[in-house]
C-alpha cells in the first residue's frame, strides 16, 4: 500500500516510461542544485552570525564611550549645549543608503553609511565646551556607524535564515516525494511492461498452436480425401468395393511401415 501510495497515476506505456526518467534526471539536477546552494547559504549564515556576535560585543563598549563624551560635554560645556547645537546644524551629514548583494540566488538587504558635505567647526567659542562637543559628536557618530552595521548584518540574518528554511524544505521535498514517488513509478511502468510482453509472447505461442494444429488438420484431411480418391481408383481397376480396396491400402501401407522399422 505505501508503493502504491508513493506512485503516480499513469498509463504503463513507453513514452510515459521516458517522460518519468526524464523528469527524474530534472528531480535529481535540481535536489544537487538545491543542496549546493543551502550548503552556500548556510556558509555565509555562519560568516553573518559571527559578525553579529563581534558587533553586538563591540556596540557595548561604543555606546557606553558615547554616553560617557555626552555625559562630559554637559559637564563642561552646560546643560543647555542643544540649543547652539540644532543652530549649527543645517543638513544630516552622515546618512544611510540601501542596496541589494545577490549570494547563490538569494538577494540580501546591505546598509551602507556615508558621509556627505564637512561639518561646521563653529562650536570652539563655547568657552571650554566646544572641543568636548566635537568629541561627543564623533563619539555618536562611530555608535550610529556600528548601529547601521549591526542593522544590515541583521536583516541579512534574518533574509538568509528564511531562505536556508525555505531551501531546506525544497531538497527535502524531492529528496524524500518527488524522487522515491518517481522512481516507484518507473519501477511500476517496468513491470506492467514486462508482464504485457510475457502476454504478448504467450499469446504468439497460442496463436502459432492454433495455426499449426490448423495445418494438421487440413493434411489429414487432403491425405483422407486422396486416400479415399486412390481406393476408388484401385476398386475401379480390380473389380472390387471400395471397402475391400481400402483394406489393400491398409495392408499395404502397413507392410511399409514395418519394412521402414
Amino acid at each position: 500500500m505505501s508503493g502504491q501510495s508513493q506512485r503516480l497515476t499513469v498509463v504503463p506505456t513507453v513514452t510515459m516510461l521516458g517522460a518519468m526518467k526524464a523528469r527524474l534526471v530534472g528531480a535529481t539536477r535540481g535536489h544537487a542544485l538545491l543542496k549546493k546552494k543551502s550548503d552556500a547559504l548556510t556558509v555565509q549564515f555562519r560568516q553573518i552570525l559571527k559578525k553579529i556576535v563581534l558587533a553586538k560585543e563591540s556596540m557595548g563598549d561604543v555606546m557606553k564611550a558615547s554616553s560617557f563624551a555626552l555625559t562630559e560635554a554637559k559637564y563642561v560645556a552646560g546643560e543647555n549645549i542643544k540649543h547652539t547645537v540644532l543652530e549649527n546644524v543645517q543638513s544630516a551629514t552622515l546618512k544611510v543608503r540601501s542596496r541589494q548583494e545577490n549570494i547563490a540566488g538569494v538577494k540580501l538587504p546591505k546598509f551602507d553609511y556615508f558621509s556627505e558635505g564637512e561639518t561646521k567647526n563653529d562650536l570652539t567659542g563655547l568657552a571650554r565646551g566646544g572641543q568636548q562637543v566635537q568629541l561627543c559628536r564623533a563619539a555618536y557618530v562611530k555608535a550610529i556607524e556600528v548601529l547601521v552595521e549591526l542593522a544590515s548584518l541583521q536583516t541579512s540574518f534574518l533574509t538568509l535564515d528564511e531562505a536556508i528554511k525555505t531551501t531546506n524544505r525544497r531538497v527535502n521535498a524531492l529528496e524524500n516525494v518527488v524522487k522515491p514517488r518517481l522512481e516507484n513509478t518507473i519501477s511500476y511502468i517496468k513491470g506492467e511492461l514486462d508482464e504485457l510482453e510475457r502476454e504478448d509472447f504467450f499469446r504468439l505461442k497460442k496463436i502459432q498452436g492454433y495455426k499449426k494444429r490448423a495445418i494438421e488438420r487440413q493434411l489429414a484431411a487432403a491425405k483422407e480425401f486422396a486416400v479415399e480418391q486412390f481406393a476408388e481408383k484401385v476398386a475401379l481397376q480390380k473389380g472390387i468395393s471400395v471397402n475391400a480396396a481400402h483394406n489393400l491400402l491398409n495392408d499395404a501401407m502397413q507392410m511399409d511401415e514395418d519394412i521402414v522399422v
